[in-house]
């Protein structure tokens, strides 16, 4: 393609790339969200309607506004019009022009969101609204368009618009991968530079595989390490690269460490269920490594969902009086789904049986659809940041190993998805003794008496920490509760090498969320090592390695296993 600006093929390719993003801009997500966000503001317009004076006052206010912005921008103006007109003339009318731009968006913007949060609507409804809103105008601001950013015009010129014809280039390749890319996914491959803590698949069902992860000494820690990640996400966020791999540090401390790979299902496995989850899943694992470490117990670590299942599994074993589980390690996880955060504006009755009934024609609901949403919550950081560098700016993405697990999305299943969505998030049942059953037992946390380590992040917009505390509150052993600063990944992936954020710890979780932080110590650093502290007094004495009871688990395949490298491009 030629790189003139003004070739009609360019033009006409312009075109065609157009269409195809209008097409995407079709789906069934996005048509929901367009109709919520009208439905809401014509229910917004017909409260003006019988109640005009708010409505008359805020574009009073903002005609007032806009016309100081307009007495302001004509006074630069006449200021800088003056002879003999200075070299830069040009560029400081052009900057008076953007920032008027900016200005006036700003304004119009505010003038949105206000009026979204002060809707006489119902809690929820309002906090979609605002929500809705918010993405509407995040969409709408100067920097996203080429004509209304200087940096963006400024490459154009410096680099002859090469720079747009890159863009045009990098749009098309997103359009053919369903997504936009944040960073540069030919840096990193699984088994090679990332995900590459030495290690062997050592069992496989349908639902996982299990790894065994090579010791790096003669003698390791007779209670094993079990490490169930979630099955939202690929389990290698756990062991990215060797600076900051949480398995690899596991390893190093001298932990006999094990990790659950999830599936990543396909429409055909659409059956799976939350009771597979758990039985062929968690509690399959948790006895298969019992018997190849030769223990009767083991320490269970767990993330996000994955926490989730491992309290569903531990209070399965609790009804049944099975003590296979010496300790549990819960990081960021809920177990009390009452308030979920800024996830809460996709949560409710209309929207999850729209999700549940294309999960239900499919067979699973779309990793990429859940990435979406996920996105959404930071969509100026997750989405129009690399809207502006790829497509307007035409540059590429640099390497960073969070981002490309981040766009490496796995499905759920519809039975499991639908349970989850529905027990949980709709109902809250979990928290509430007897009220649902998993693998045919009754759900009782407060049963279970397992020693557990809680590890929230304050940042945390996935599963916020106040709520998460709430798990040590429902649980029935005695709970350490640490907070880490960041948020859901970062927070948590923060390995002691850097030295990097901070932590709060307090022994007294008797008196809620608020007095704990009110009392907690401040502590420097990762909280990795505060953790294995923790885990070594319940890991048991160093035995040798020739001791496990491998001979009966040989290796399959090496670590990272075929199961975590399935992509929804392959299916």
């Amino acid at each position: 393609m030629s790189t003139n600006l003004f070739d009609q093929e360019f033009f006409e390719l312009i075109n065609k790339e157009t269409q195809k993003i209008l097409t995407s801009l079709a789906s069934d997500k996005t048509q929901q969200a367009l109709q919520e966000f009208n439905q809401q503001w014509l229910e917004i317009s017909q409260q003006n309607i019988t109640q005009p004076s708010g409505w008359i006052e805020a574009v009073g206010n903002l005609q007032k506004q806009q016309l100081g912005l307009w007495q302001q921008f004509f006074e630069q103006a006449q200021s800088s019009d003056i002879d003999p007109l200075p070299d830069n003339t040009l560029e400081v009318a052009q900057t008076q022009v953007f920032e008027y731009i900016k200005q006036s968006y700003v304004v119009a913007s505010n003038l949105l969101n206000e009026f979204s949060a002060n809707a006489a609507l119902p809690e929820h409804e309002k906090e979609k609204l605002s929500f809705y809103t918010k993405q509407y105008t995040d969409a709408l601001s100067p920097e996203n368009f080429a004509l209304t950013n200087p940096e963006v015009i400024n490459e154009a010129i410096k680099t002859k618009g090469q720079s747009l014809v890159n863009g045009l280039h990098n749009l098309v390749q997103d359009i053919e991968k369903g997504r936009i890319s944040m960073t540069d996914e030919n840096a990193f491959t699984l088994g090679e530079n990332i995900a590459v803590t030495e290690g062997s698949v050592v069992y496989e069902n349908d639902l996982f595989q299990l790894i065994h992860y090579k010791a790096q000494g003669e003698t390791v820690h007779a209670r094993p390490t079990l490490i169930i990640p979630p099955c939202i996400n690929k389990y290698y966020i756990l062991d990215l690269q060797p600076h900051n791999s949480f398995v690899k540090y596991c390893v190093e401390q001298g932990q006999n460490t094990f990790l659950v790979s999830w599936i990543n299902p396909t429409s055909s496995q659409g059956g799976i269920s939350w009771d597979d989850y758990v039985e062929k899943g968690v509690i399959n694992a948790i006895t298969r490594v019992n018997s190849m470490s030769n223990t009767k117990t083991l320490n269970a670590v767990s993330w996000c969902v994955g926490g989730t299942l491992l309290a569903s599994a531990l209070a399965v074993l609790a009804a049944k009086n099975d003590k296979q589980v010496q300790s549990a390690t819960f990081l960021t996880t809920l177990l009390d789904f009452e308030e979920p955060g800024e996830i809460s504006v996709f949560i409710d009755k209309v929207q999850i049986d729209g999700l549940i009934a294309k999960a239900k024609e499919d067979g699973v609901l779309s990793g990429r659809q859940l990435a979406t949403a996920f996105n959404m919550l930071r969509s100026n950081d997750l989405i129009w940041a690399y809207v502006v560098n790829n497509y307007l700016k035409g540059k590429q993405p640099a390497p960073f190993d969070i981002l490309y697990w981040n766009g490496d999305s796995t499905n759920l299943p519809y039975q499991m998805y639908r349970f989850y969505i529905t027990q949980m998030y709709l109902e809250n049942k979990l928290c509430k003794p007897n009220a649902m059953q998993i693998c045919e037992q009754a759900i009782d946390l407060s049963k279970v008496d397992t020693p557990c380590y809680f590890l929230s992040t304050i940042g945390d917009h996935i599963a916020p920490w106040k709520s998460t505390f709430k798990g040590v509150e429902l649980l029935g052993g005695k709970c350490e509760f640490v907070l880490g600063a960041s948020g859901h990944v970062a927070g948590v992936i923060n390995p002691p090498a850097k030295n990097k954020r901070h932590y709060w710890v307090n022994s007294d979780t008797t008196n809620g969320a608020d007095q704990w932080l009110e009392s907690a110590t401040k502590e420097t650093g990762s909280w990795w090592p505060h953790w294995n502290t923790w885990l070594k007094r319940r890991a048991g004495k160093k035995v040798p390695v020739t001791t496990l009871n491998m001979e009966d688990y040989p290796e399959i395949e090496p670590a990272p296993g075929r199961y975590v490298k399935v992509t929804l491009d392959d299916m």
